[in-house]
């Protein structure tokens, strides 16, 4: 924990003697006087337990903890410029738009509430979401017509070109409508005995699926429907007996909800995760970072945060 008796002044005060090697020059660089970049420098020693400075005649020295900390403190300050800077901007006047591209897993989820902090943080700025499949949002971040993806990593091949900051982990649920026959005796054998609305080829889930079907010994299922809707997922299962498969973010408002039932199985194996993509070639703007801090923030009220 940092100790909240340091002020920012302490940090200022300090960089600035050590820039100008001199107190009577930092004094005047910060419009302070003498007496109190001093008592300013006693004070944050003191805190610190540690001699910082020393002075000599050419001016002052760092001691072996005050080259430490100005490492730091110079780090902190930079940062801080930096959040300052992207403020101002992102308040800028004229509506600036960041494009951002979400994985069904995400866009239900978590974007609601995103786009509503986001909305909170950069009150100037619009945010445009696209959704659709892994490989078609990897392909818009590619050319540049989104800023970010947010979903699941996917496979080594479509994510040539792409850098991935994961933020938390989530699995494949087995879904049904409430009263569904299967949740009298739950039985990964018997899926087949309804239709199974499966994730498409190119899905980012798909081989975690098909890898999870192999290990619980379940053949090939030939009564099935491929897609990736969720729009589409969400009525037909409730209006049928099919089976969806389907990322436990996309139908977890559904669950609490109790409009459908997630299968008791145990599908560990399909976790995976789930995180902000964007070209790494590109510095982010200030909007993508605001739009990260929203992000996180939502992150920590559902508890999803590694």
């Amino acid at each position: 924990m940092i100790d909240r008796r340091i002020k920012f002044r302490h940090i200022q005060c300090f960089i600035e003697i050590c820039r100008e090697h001199s107190f009577k020059l930092a004094a005047e660089k910060l419009f302070l006087t003498q007496p109190a970049i001093s008592k300013t420098l006693k004070e944050l020693e003191e805190i610190m337990g540690s001699t910082l400075l020393t002075r000599n005649r050419s001016g002052v020295t760092l001691t072996r903890q005050g080259e430490v900390f100005l490492h730091f403190a110079e780090m902190s300050l930079a940062a801080l410029q930096q959040g300052l800077s992207g403020v101002e901007q992102v308040g800028a006047q004229g509506k600036t738009r960041l494009s951002v591209g979400a994985l069904p897993s995400v866009a239900a989820r978590l974007m609601p509430d995103v786009a509503a902090e986001f909305a909170d943080l950069a009150p100037g700025s619009s945010l445009r979401i696209m959704d659709g499949p892994h490989g078609y949002l990897m392909e818009r971040l590619r050319v540049g017509d989104l800023d970010l993806v947010i979903g699941r990593l996917g496979r080594p091949d479509t994510m040539q070109g792409v850098s991935f900051t994961q933020l938390y982990e989530e699995r494949v649920e087995f879904v049904v409508r409430a009263g569904h026959p299967l949740l009298q005796a739950p039985d990964i054998q018997r899926i087949g005995d309804w239709q199974v609305i499966y994730p498409s080829e190119g899905s980012a889930i798909r081989p975690l699926v098909d890898r999870f079907l192999i290990a619980h010994g379940v053949g090939g299922i030939d009564n099935r429907l491929e897609t990736v809707s969720g729009a589409f997922g969400r009525v037909f299962t409730r209006r049928s007996d099919a089976i969806w498969i389907i990322s436990a973010g996309v139908v977890a408002n559904e669950i609490s909800d109790g409009h459908l039932v997630a299968l008791p199985f145990d599908t560990g194996i399909t976790r995976g995760p789930v995180g902000l993509m964007q070209r790494p070639d590109e510095t982010p703007a200030p909007q993508a970072r605001v739009f990260g801090l929203a992000v996180n923030s939502v992150l920590q009220r559902l508890g999803l945060t590694q």
